[in-house]
């Protein structure tokens, strides 16, 4: 004997209200806030690093340059 499929009986979702929406996408922006304040913190203190090193670099090797292309002059008084 063959069984007779019955109809799939379907639930309507439940209805997601505006509320329902707020509270998760603020969830998901205080996590994500979190994060970012964390990651911020740590940038910040990598570029100056990376700033003071390069600076220092530009200053050194400007006045290694300075010293090759520099002209000694001696005055005598005869």
């Amino acid at each position: 004997m063959a069984k007779k499929n019955k109809p799939a009986t379907t639930t309507p979702p439940p209805h997601v209200s505006r509320g329902d929406l707020e509270r998760s996408f603020r969830s998901l922006q205080d996590g994500m806030k979190g994060k970012v304040d964390d990651k911020r913190s740590t940038l910040v203190t990598v570029a100056a690093v990376v700033g003071v090193v390069l600076v220092a670099t530009v200053f050194l090797l400007g006045r290694r340059s300075g010293k090759k292309k520099t002209t000694l002059v001696e005055i005598r008084r005869v």
